[in-house]
């Protein structure tokens, strides 16, 4: 049978917007389809591959890596976009300082909102994508930098996660493995999550630490989860 959704490296597509992403269709006897989204995403491997191993029934997913800076990457969504018409759009990536420290910031706060502005949803992690995964194990409203998390999930995985944790084959288990994981809880990671939000809702981007909205891109895929 083939596969609902699609994972794209960037290594794949030379410009994210030079072809359209190859799809499979996925023939539903009972069901049609309820919509076609498209989420891209900062990190080629983590991210991507997670999303795209949601077991949905009525949706079609197209998820991409393309290694790119935030705001690049809002605009290489607006060239994709411009290929092919996708219900609903979904850019992902997190604060991430490093590099030009400075710049770190207000390229965060501008992206979320240059996305918001073109009619993109967000899922935003202020550190990092990673806190997600920890929120499955535990609840921290503590601002940790990502080299917490990376520590934390190296203990819990058994892995040096941020040498080999994020490599395409790691990256391809993780959602499988947090299912499975007795210790693990997409539930309770989803109450922590909508917790934080709450809290600091009313602050600006970069000052909501820690906060991942990746619970609201969640809730959509197991909205369209195969039963």
């Amino acid at each position: 049978m083939p596969k609902k959704s699609t994972y794209t490296k960037k290594t794949d597509i030379q410009k994210p917007w030079a072809r359209k992403p190859k799809t499979s269709e996925y023939k539903i006897e009972t069901e049609d389809l309820n919509k076609t989204i498209l989420i891209v995403c900062e990190g080629e491997n983590t991210e991507p591959l997670y999303f795209s191993a949601f077991k949905v029934l009525t949706l079609r997913v197209i998820a991409i890596g393309l290694g790119e800076s935030k705001l690049k990457l809002v605009e290489s969504t607006k060239l994709i976009q411009e290929k092919e018409n996708y219900d609903e759009i979904w850019c992902v990536f997190d604060l991430d300082f490093k590099g030009d420290v400075e710049n770190c910031i207000p390229d965060f706060n501008n992206s979320i909102k240059k996305a918001k502005d073109l009619g993109y949803k967000v899922a935003y992690s202020n550190d990092a994508f990673e806190l997600w995964f920890y929120l499955h194990y535990q609840f921290t409203d503590s601002e940790n930098h990502r080299t917490f998390y990376y520590e934390k999930l190296s203990q819990l995985w058994n892995i040096n996660y941020e040498k080999e944790g994020k490599k395409w084959k790691f990256s391809s288990e993780i959602y499988e493995k947090l299912q499975n994981d007795s210790r693990a809880s997409q539930t309770e990671a989803m109450k922590r999550a909508k917790k934080l939000y709450n809290e600091k809702l009313n602050l600006p981007y970069h000052l909501q630490n820690p906060v991942t909205t990746v619970f609201q891109l969640v809730e959509l895929l197991n909205s369209n989860k195969k039963k």
